[in-house]
């Protein structure tokens, strides 16, 4: 009977993170991103944006102890999961495919790491981590990555209070973003 309650438990927050990592991939494919913030529109460049989105996530699920610890890494499981079709997809060789996905793997969690230090560093540390991650094979204008800074930043600070119901309701856990249409 507890196995039951646990599998029914586990079942959950997998349908939990397949929606919240769907709606996270749909956030990071906003053509705003592209335009206004001139985030190369490669796959390098849609790979960093689902990075922020996913950054921006877990660093909320963190702070809501373990179910947020749990959803987190289901939601970083599925993510990695649909890495692994899109490169089968694109015609990546089956004996290959791990060696890519640990390499993303890296860059997600190097890129992560210089986003929560940039946090920390201020608006100057996060733009210059957005430079050298976003921006490191192009030139974008300086507006623009004020623009994506400022992005993060009001995005971190209306998930900062969020609840584990807002995060994974059907308009969560993103909040509208600022000058987007309604």
């Amino acid at each position: 009977m507890i196995f039951d309650r646990f599998s029914a438990t586990t079942r959950r927050r997998r349908r939990r993170a397949e929606d919240l990592y769907v709606r996270l991939v749909n956030r990071s494919r906003d053509p705003w991103f592209y335009d206004a913030c001139e985030v190369p529109d490669t796959v390098d460049g849609r790979f960093d944006m689902i990075v922020i989105h996913a950054h921006l996530l877990f660093r909320r699920l963190a702070a809501l102890g373990e179910e947020g610890e749990l959803l987190s890494q289901a939601v970083f499981d599925v993510m990695f999961k649909d890495m692994d079709r899109s490169l089968r997809e694109m015609g990546v060789g089956d004996l290959s495919v791990g060696k890519h996905v640990k390499g993303m793997a890296k860059a997600f969690y190097g890129r992560t790491q210089l986003y929560e230090e940039g946090f920390i560093a201020g608006h100057d540390g996060l733009c210059q981590a957005l430079r050298d991650n976003i921006y490191r094979n192009s030139t974008p204008s300086d507006d623009a990555v004020e623009r994506l800074a400022a992005y993060m930043e009001q995005t971190a600070a209306a998930l900062a209070d969020a609840p584990m119901d807002a995060l994974t309701a059907d308009t969560g856990p993103f909040p509208p973003r600022e000058g987007a249409a309604a």
